[in-house]
């Protein structure tokens, strides 16, 4: 058992310090192309929330026959509007699991309206921006033209 334990002596200080020049390097290496996928990952998480929004208003307009108007807006995916057209078979609990209109990736509202002009409604992000077009990362991110 005694010749097992003077080996093992631990790391020296040039081992150790090869080590941290190592890790350095692949932090060098690695980090830039993980922070610039961070405007990608919110384009593509905004794709999915619209995805899921507008799977939840084709549920509303086969339930009611008409999807909400600009007025009712999103909330009414998740509470029955009380003006406009009223829906006569609205789902108790509402269209939505989660029971909150998501924000945009960029903290914003999404922007809904029906009747759209690219459809029967039109439902959009600004983008990183806030305003709408642009171009990149502060491209509109629209339901009409998901690529």
């Amino acid at each position: 058992m005694k010749y097992l334990l003077r080996g093992n002596r631990g790391f020296t200080l040039i081992e150790i310090m090869v080590v941290i020049v190592i890790l350095s390097l692949l932090a060098i290496l690695v980090a830039p192309k993980i922070i610039g996928r961070t405007d990608d990952a919110r384009i593509a998480d905004a794709k999915v929330q619209i995805r899921n929004l507008e799977s939840a208003l084709k549920l509303y307009k086969l339930d009611n026959g008409n999807f909400p108007t600009t007025e009712q807006g999103l909330e009414s995916l998740l509470t029955k509007p009380a003006t406009g057209l009223i829906p006569k078979n609205y789902r108790d609990g509402g269209y939505l699991e989660t029971k909150t209109i998501p924000k945009d990736p960029w903290k914003n509202d999404y922007v809904y309206l029906s009747p759209g002009e690219h459809g029967d409604y039109d439902l959009y992000s600004m983008g990183a921006d806030s305003a709408r077009g642009g171009e990149g990362k502060d491209a509109d991110i629209e339901s009409w033209d998901m690529r």
